[in-house]
């Protein structure tokens, strides 16, 4: 069987080897028909803890590695975009 393979937002980098992941998707409404956004978050594997909040990732379903992670993150598709900010001296 293939492994499911999503592409997210990484909402939080706080955790060791982790990061959070949040998916969207969108759907129509049954009854209206308008397209609404649904979204998931997902704890994926972080190995060497290289992707930051704000980044655009690729992530792969695997086998459990603890009671909430069972994804790894594959690779970065966009960078992030946070600005660097200088403060008055």
């Amino acid at each position: 069987m293939p492994k499911r393979i999503l592409i997210g937002t990484v909402v939080s980098d706080k955790t060791d080897k982790t990061v959070v992941v949040k998916v969207e998707r969108k759907v129509k409404h049954a009854m209206y028909g308008k397209i609404i956004r649904r979204s998931k978050k997902y704890h994926a594997h972080d190995e060497d803890n290289n992707f930051k909040a704000g980044e655009i990732v690729r992530i792969e379903e695997t086998a459990p590695i603890s009671k909430l992670k069972s994804w790894k993150v594959i690779e970065r598709v966009q960078a992030g975009k946070t600005a660097a900010v200088e403060a008055d001296v």
